[in-house]
């Protein structure tokens, strides 16, 4: 019997089981609402779709740059210029197949095997699964209230203390998943200024901008040039499914990232790419969705307290509620499953994002429609009650 690796033991996305499970409850005709994925229920920019139709029936789809067609490199150069006020030349950008490829990417051309990278705890579960799988050496902070929510430098310098092996990397996302917290302009400048002073690479998620409902919204881009930024249209712009994102790097790296694009992926999807530079100029459309998310976002914000569901960290941004049901459960899991089972809503064990307190933890999207989330948190209330 052929054995898999070592490397390949990673834990599972329970989100994604999570969500398979749905899927089959679904199918089995049981009115399924899915609280489990952060898949917004709008569809991609009508803009986007016309040009991605328009690209289908010209037929011609094939292989682009590595780094990407440049219409859309100059495209995002231009979104940064406009919202964030920072001019980035394009041959700093590269497409990528969604933000999963754009943390291979980084990981791989910034550590070698061993070396430490500094995350959140808790904090998105494929970046400990990826690092983990590369033979690099996480390093998992608690963010809590005392941090607001968010590494610091002294988090950073106690963590190194204690592992008595430098950093070499530090990787934040903001706003974050699953806890929204939006990281301020001092806060993500204090942590630039650690890294560079210490040589380690600085690595930005900003796959939620443009979902931030309270506090400052900035890239790392304004702070310095010495950051690894990544994005994707798959969270504002609606577009999960396309797999299309981008990273902006400092020059030096440009090329050796390049060469590993061309390797493991040639080029994000062509189709993806047209599509994307359409979908960059349809913010009102986009601004609407934005909308619902806010109302969504205020009606947890009232009712998860009130039914017995207090929240374990602020919802600044993307479109997450992390809830402590401590009150029910020491299994978040089980819980989980029961919940879908029981009454059909799905939603995500904290397991997934902190492996030491997320047992006490749900993670709930509300991505979806209106209504979808007020019938959930309806099914959850005589549930609970029972």
């Amino acid at each position: 019997m052929i054995k898999p690796s070592l490397r390949s033991a990673v834990e599972p996305f329970h989100a994604m089981d999570v969500l398979a499970e749905a899927t089959k409850a679904r199918q089995a005709g049981r009115p399924v609402i899915s609280l489990a994925v952060g898949q917004p229920s709008a569809p991609a920019p009508r803009a986007a779709r016309e040009a991605a139709q328009a690209a289908l029936a010209d037929g011609r789809i094939g292989y682009t740059d590595a780094l990407g067609l440049p219409e859309l490199r100059k495209a995002i150069a231009g979104h940064y210029a406009r919202r964030h006020g920072v001019e980035i030349d394009p041959v700093r950008i590269a497409i990528t197949t969604g933000s999963s490829a754009g943390f291979n990417l980084a990981f791989l051309g910034l550590f070698d095997a061993g070396d430490q990278v500094a995350i959140a705890r808790p904090g998105y579960p494929a970046y400990r699964a990826i690092l983990g799988a590369l033979g690099l050496t996480v390093i998992e902070i608690e963010v809590n209230e005392a941090t607001g929510f968010t590494l610091t430098p002294e988090s950073l310098e106690a963590a190194e203390r204690e592992s008595g092996k430098p950093i070499r990397g530090v990787l934040l996302a903001s706003p974050a998943n699953p806890t929204g917290t939006v990281t301020g302009r001092a806060r993500l400048k204090a942590l630039a200024d650690w890294c560079r002073a210490r040589n380690a690479a600085f690595i930005s998620d900003e796959i939620y901008h443009g979902l931030t409902f309270s506090g400052d919204e900035t890239s790392a881009l304004e702070l310095t040039d010495e950051v690894i930024v990544i994005n994707s249209f798959s969270k504002y712009y609606c577009m999960t499914g396309w797999r299309v994102g981008w990273m902006v790097l400092p020059e030096n790296l440009v090329r050796p990232l390049e060469c590993l694009a061309q390797s493991l992926y040639i080029s994000a999807p062509e189709l993806s790419q047209i599509a994307a530079i359409a979908a960059l100029g349809a913010g009102e459309e986009l601004d609407i969705y934005r909308q619902t998310y806010a109302a969504n976002r205020e009606f947890l914000i009232r009712c998860l307290p009130e039914i017995g569901l207090p929240l374990l960290s602020p919802m600044d941004g993307a479109f997450y509620a992390y809830a402590d049901v401590s009150a029910y459960t020491n299994d978040s899991m089980a819980f989980a499953k029961r919940m879908l089972a029981e009454i059909s809503v799905a939603a995500t064990p904290g397991l997934d994002f902190d492996p030491l307190e997320g047992n006490r933890a749900l993670r709930l999207s509300y991505a979806g429609s209106q209504a979808e989330i007020a019938e959930a948190v309806s099914r959850m209330e005589g549930w609970l009650k029972r």
